[in-house]
């Protein structure tokens, strides 16, 4: 049975290129425009890998992280950072709220595809 990603991101190409290189490596993908619709998608799926953007609006990617990390379906689930910040001090900050990896924007197809198979096979 094919894994399955929550894909979060405000921009639009952004997540139609996750998910379609995700799609073409056989995962499946649920797409959420924001930390709240992500949020409310985990809550009703089965997911086994959260990416997510950090800058959102209505929810940040570390708020959204926290917020999953509450639920016991997610206290096991790798959640991966992928956006364009990338200093020390943020991702500390995501690490403290629950990030498992970090991946900065633009990301390269192949690589995005290897940290994900390593994190979920």
């Amino acid at each position: 049975m094919a894994k399955t990603v929550l894909a979060v991101d405000d921009s639009a190409s952004i997540r139609q290129m996750v998910a379609f290189t995700l799609k073409g490596a056989g995962y499946n993908v649920i797409e959420a425009v924001d930390g709240e619709d992500a949020l409310a998608k985990a809550r009703i799926s089965d997911v086994h890998l959260v990416l997510t953007d950090q800058n959102m609006p209505k929810m940040d990617g570390l708020t959204l992280i926290k917020n999953l990390r509450t639920l016991p379906k997610f206290a096991g689930v790798p959640i991966l950072m992928l956006t364009t910040e990338s200093s020390d001090a943020m991702k500390s900050q995501g690490r403290a709220a629950g990030a498992t990896g970090w991946l900065v924007k633009p990301f390269d197809p192949p690589k995005l595809l290897e940290v994900v198979k390593k994190v979920i096979g």
